[in-house]
């Protein structure tokens, strides 16, 4: 499908007629970064009509736009959002959530403009797009098999940073709504994992991609699977021991791992790196500390817990991760077996940082402060529960891996700590209430030997 003359009309005309509405309605939206600060304009990036905007029926626009900020970094360049807005003469009460507005001037003058993911004749037209691969305008879609046609399409709500459509409960495609260019990890582990076997991770079938850009991934769906969050939760508030699925996601954390350092390059960890990864811990401990000042009195402590990282041998690898792996990141299917989804990292970070090869343990770090904090959802605080979870993880991680996390403890537990500092910024800003989880992480590592 060609682009069409509106496609051209919309950089001269569409996105300033666009303008007052986005300024409303971007900063609403959960998976906006830059809550907080104001919008003081747009840069259009791209624009392809993927359904035209002439024809009596609905049209699909698709948009790359930069949001521009206060307080960004000098040099950076803006937020690059991905947008897909629908557009309707008349819009019907079945989509009258999804709407953004009617545009007041320009070539749609008068027409509503809502959230294109929330029609589910837009939605299944993005999935057959990707069914035929090829290029409509600048954008590019992919396919590695035959995809079966029309599956009706649903969102998902549960997504905060980005945007997932199911289809048909046999496919989910992850939108992704701030992008920058490079492969997403999202897409390029998989593929990677994929390729060299291994089956802990759900491998693309289709994606689609501007310039260097990855914009979404098609995976299946696993229907009749359950997130290892609420698993654990279940089991709490049921009274179960969950060590024994800890300890095969462990199993499963490693078989990843292993997979990854196959398929990627590794390399060794120098002295200086490990230097450099403690001095920056060191600084956000510093800047958390000016935002929290219940951490103070452990900040002898933590410091501590950094240096000792800083002056350990540069003995371990570095290889790509999952970058952001917690029981909310895993899924455990009808047969007892565990995957692992969302290798996108922490999307608040820069891609090329997400793309990095780093050392396993971070990932590791990153399970074991989600024990701590499902453990801390039962009254009365169950810290055992805890214990014997992260316990029982490491082990399996180690039955596979060939080394247990725990027998060079100090990059683990800098990284645990680096991830718990964290938490409490999050926690005092957002859920104070829930700052106590963190704290007790704290306070065990700044003054456990």
């Amino acid at each position: 499908m060609p682009e069409t003359a509106s496609t051209t009309r919309a950089s001269d005309a569409l996105l300033p007629s666009l303008a007052p509405l986005l300024h409303e309605w971007l900063p609403r939206q959960r998976w906006f970064a830059g809550k907080g600060r104001r919008v003081t304009g747009f840069t259009l990036e791209a624009a392809t009509e993927l359904l035209p905007l002439d024809g009596t029926g609905p049209g699909l626009l698709h948009l790359l736009v930069r949001v521009e900020q206060p307080g960004r970094p000098a040099g950076t360049p803006a937020d690059c959002y991905q947008l897909l807005l629908g557009v309707r003469t008349q819009l019907p009460p079945r989509l009258a959530p999804a709407l953004i507005g009617r545009i007041r001037q320009g070539p749609l003058a008068g027409r509503a403009v809502y959230e294109g993911l929330r029609d589910p004749r837009l939605a299944g037209l993005l999935y057959e797009r990707l069914r035929a691969p090829g290029r409509t305008g600048p954008l590019r879609f992919h396919a590695t098999t035959a995809l079966p046609p029309a599956l009706a399409p649903r969102v998902l709500d549960a997504e905060q940073s980005n945007s997932s459509l199911v289809y048909g409960d046999s496919y989910i495609l992850k939108i992704f709504r701030r992008v920058s260019p490079g492969a997403n990890p999202d897409l390029e582990l998989p593929l990677a994992l994929s390729r060299a076997g291994c089956a802990r991770v759900p491998a693309p079938v289709a994606w689609f991609e501007s310039g260097a850009a990855t914009l979404g991934v098609l995976q299946p769906y696993l229907r009749d699977s359950r997130d290892g969050w609420r698993l654990a939760l279940d089991a709490l508030a049921d009274g179960r021991e969950f060590a024994t699925e800890a300890r095969a996601l462990g199993r499963a954390t490693a078989e990843v791992h292993l997979a990854l350092a196959d398929a990627l390059p590794t390399r060794r960890l120098r002295r200086s790196e490990t230097e450099h990864l403690a001095a920056a811990m060191d600084r956000r401990l510093h800047a958390a500390a000016q935002a929290v000042p219940a951490l103070l009195p452990y900040v002898p402590g933590l410091r501590a817990v950094f240096a000792a990282a800083g002056d350990a041998p540069g003995a371990g690898a570095l290889q790509r991760i999952h970058g952001d792996l917690h029981l909310g990141q895993t899924l455990r299917g009808s047969d007892g077996g565990w995957a692992v989804i969302d290798f996108e990292g922490e999307p608040a970070k820069p891609l090329d940082e997400r793309r990095s090869p780093q050392p396993t343990v971070r990932d590791v770090a990153g399970m074991l402060r989600s024990f701590d904090y499902a453990a801390r959802t039962h009254r009365p605080w169950n810290a055992d529960w805890a214990a014997r979870c992260r316990a029982a993880y490491c082990t399996g991680y180690a039955e596979v891996s060939g080394a247990d996390p725990r027998t060079d403890p100090a990059l683990l537990r800098a990284y645990e700590t680096d991830k718990a500092v964290y938490e409490v910024v999050y926690e005092a800003r957002h859920r104070p209430d829930w700052l106590p989880v963190p704290m007790s992480a704290i306070e065990r590592l700044a003054t456990s030997p």
